[in-house]
Order: structure tokens, then C-alpha cells, then sequence
């Protein structure tokens, strides 16, 4: 028997994350893993804060000594009461809003809760639309639920631009979805973007009758720089839902533990916290894992060492400057989005991300070429890796700049 034809499709143009991702184990099994700069794949590596493994360490013991009988089993699709309770105050706390425990869906990861939030809110033919460049597996969570990615084009800094945002609105908006900290380009939309969205959005509904959703994915909320912080969306419009992750925060993306807050006032609150509960049990995942839901309850005030990233952003940056090569300064998240050179043959001008990423890996420097993330023209850099290993690859990316500009044949 064949393989469902829409699977099919996907598989040929499967994520390039994950194709140089896999492209690096073999370059390291030939080369050796010290010799190879794989900056593939956004992979936290630090190690959770300890106070993560004393909980996990007290809950385990008690697991032992019969302390946490039926804790093991099936709790509500939404997950514990008293997490929930717990989540909820971190939820209001980074959003300005008093987000009740009723509006938390725990979830397998953001990526679960984004699945759970457009099996909820899309219809067949429904857009949702997303800032460019932006993360890979966005189009196919949208599509697994029948609706249709549409692109909007963002400022040179990467910023919003509301205009863009107001000619892809049609009647067929059900959602525009944002991530900030950004993945691939390390931005951080401002409190001005988010309340001149909601505006917009506030407008178009008003004039259509059909409120578009904002969806906010924030994995990368806590991981900022030089005192930035990520503005609140819940307070900011009232059609808005957050989903986020302990992924990145507490350095668990294997955990897949994160949450679904919805805003407390939702024109049609009641059904859409109904549809994300009745949508985490039919996706699939019926609950969001029972002992890391109950870990991460008591963690709320814990998150990864930010520092180390910032040296690493440093140690990247000193790297790109000493190869000649322009960039987005990320103000979040742990990504270089770098401008692939301009060059010229034939009398005409190249900056094609993919020959840019072969040339790279000449040079065994491996990064995913910013047409994945509907970004052409750049390469994304991921600096989760050893600082050790980023400074290694200093010569290696000037050499692989100098061949590109044709100085070396």
C-alpha cells in the first residue's frame, strides 16, 4: 500500500532544519564531531537549573515510597486542577491580566498546543497569517487542519509592518499568528507592534463581523537581551491566545511540556476552552505528560541561565564581524540571521541561500538556508552549541567567505 499522497508531498520537501541537521551526524562520524561547526538546529544544551532536578529527584522518592499513588493515571484532558492554578499566575503575571485557571490547557509542547489551537479555531479554506521569514513547521500545522499559511512581509529590521499585515486580511482571516522572540531572526516585537495589531485587527473585525485570532507562540519568551523584554498580548487584544513551552526556558524540548492560555475576555470564551480541551484528547495527545506538568508547576520563578546564551551571541558576533558578514542583531532566542554576501558572475548579482549553505559546508560550517523559514537570501545560525566550538569556526567561515567571493579558486 502507498502512503497518503499529501505525506508524500511533504516528505519531498521536508524541513531543511532537520535535512543539514542530519547532513552534520555524517560529516562528524567522517571528520570527528570537534572538527565539524553544526549550527543547525535550535537545540538547547545547556543542562535545566538544578532546582529542576531536586523536584524531579523529591518526586521520584515519593513515587517510591507510594506517596504519589495515581499519579501515574489519566487526569483531565486539560491537565491537573492545581497546575493549571499555578500556570495561570505566571500567565497573568507576563501578560497584565488576570488569566484564570480555566483558560490554561496544558499541552505536549508549543508545538502540541499550536495543533490543539488550529484543530479549535480553522475551517476548511480558512488563512492564517504569519509574519516572514518565520518558523519551518508553521505552514504544515496550519495545513494539517485545513487552513493556508499566508505570508505577510515584515520591515528591513525584521519589525511588523502593519501594512503588510492589512492588505493579506481578507474575510477568510481566521488567525494571524506572531512569534517573538522570533525564529529564525532573533526579534522582539515591540509593546508599539503588538497594540498597533491589535488595532488593526480590532478595525477589520469591526468592518467584516469576523475577529481574526492572535496567535502568539512563545517558547523563547525568557530568553532576552540587554533588558529587553517581550510585551503582553492577552491584555493588549481581547481575540488573543498565547502558547508556550518550557522547551527553551528550562532547556526540556524533550520533555514536551507546555501550555495554552487563552484570554480571559473572549467573545466565545467558553466554546474555545471547550474545543482545545475536546482538540488535546482527539489529536491525540490526551494530556500533556503527568509528571512533567507537575514538576514545572513548582518551577515558575526557575528558568535556563540567559547569561551563557548572551556570550555565545557575543562570541557569534565577533565571528560574523571578523568574516565580513551583515546580520540581524538578535534582541531574543538563540539565532544569527545572517545576509548570505552579494557577489557577481556573469554580471549578475548572487545571494542564493542554498549555494551559500553547500559552500559552508565546505567547510564544515552547517546552517539552514533562510528559504526554509520563507526568508531567501539568508542562513540561519543557531548559537546553542559549546562557545568553544564558535570561536573554532572563526577560520573556517572567513575561508568559506573568501572562496564565495571568488578569492579563492
Amino acid at each position: 500500500m502507498a502512503i497518503a499522497l499529501a505525506i508524500k508531498e511533504a516528505l519531498a520537501s521536508s524541513s531543511m532544519i532537520r535535512k543539514m541537521f542530519e547532513e552534520g551526524n555524517e560529516l562528524k562520524k567522517q571528520y570527528g564531531a570537534d572538527k565539524v561547526f553544526d549550527f543547525s538546529l535550535g537545540n538547547p544544551d545547556l543542562e535545566p537549573p538544578d532546582a529542576f532536578k531536586d523536584v524531579f529527584l523529591r518526586m521520584a522518592e515519593d513515587d517510591v515510597s507510594g506517596k504519589t499513588k495515581g499519579k501515574h493515571g489519566y487526569m483531565p484532558n486539560a491537565g491537573y486542577p492545581e497546575v493549571r492554578e499555578s500556570l495561570s499566575k505566571k500567565a497573568s503575571s507576563d501578560h497584565q491580566c488576570i488569566v484564570p485557571p480555566a483558560n490554561i490547557t496544558m499541552t505536549a509542547g508549543a508545538a502540541g498546543g499550536l495543533n490543539v489551537v488550529f484543530k479549535s479555531i480553522l475551517n476548511p479554506g480558512d488563512e492564517v497569517i504569519v509574519p516572514k521569514p518565520y518558523f519551518v513547521e508553521y505552514r504544515n500545522y496550519i495545513k494539517n487542519h485545513g487552513g493556508t499559511l499566508t505570508e505577510a512581509a515584515t520591515t528591513p529590521d525584521f519589525s511588523l509592518d502593519i501594512n503588510e499585515i492589512e492588505k493579506a486580511l481578507s474575510n477568510k482571516t481566521a488567525a494571524v499568528l506572531i512569534n517573538s522572540p522570533n525564529n529564525p531572526t532573533g526579534k522582539v516585537y515591540t509593546g508599539q507592534d503588538i497594540t498597533a495589531l491589535a488595532a488593526l485587527l480590532r478595525i477589520h473585525g469591526t468592518k467584516t463581523g469576523r475577529f481574526p485570532y492572535l496567535v502568539a507562540d512563545e517558547p523563547y519568551r525568557e530568553i532576552v537581551y540587554n533588558g529587553i523584554t517581550v510585551p503582553p498580548v492577552l491584555s493588549a487584544y481581547k481575540e488573543s491566545i498565547v502558547v508556550t513551552s518550557y522547551s527553551k526556558s528550562l532547556s526540556l524540548p524533550g520533555e514536551r511540556i507546555g501550555y495554552i492560555a487563552a484570554g480571559p475576555q473572549l467573545s466565545e470564551k467558553e466554546d474555545l476552552l471547550n474545543a482545545l480541551i475536546y482538540a488535546n484528547r482527539v489529536l491525540g495527545f490526551v494530556n500533556a505528560p503527568a509528571l512533567m506538568q507537575r514538576i514545572v508547576a513548582e518551577l515558575q520563578d526557575q528558568k535556563a541561565d540567559v547569561t551563557i546564551y548572551d556570550r555565545r551571541r557575543s562570541a557569534f558576533k565577533e565571528v560574523l564581524d571578523n568574516a565580513g558578514l551583515r546580520y540581524a542583531q538578535p534582541e531574543g532566542a538563540f539565532y544569527f540571521f545572517v545576509k548570505v554576501p552579494e557577489r557577481k558572475s556573469n554580471g549578475r548579482s548572487i545571494t542564493d541561500d542554498v549555494s551559500f549553505s553547500e559552500c559552508l559546508k565546505k567547510h564544515l560550517i552547517l546552517g539552514v538556508p533562510g528559504s526554509g523559514f520563507a526568508g531567501p537570501g539568508w542562513i540561519r545560525f543557531a548559537y546553542c552549541v559549546d562557545e568553544k566550538i564558535i570561536r573554532a569556526s572563526s577560520a573556517a567561515f572567513k575561508e568559506a567567505v573568501r572562496e564565495w567571493n571568488g578569492l579563492i579558486v
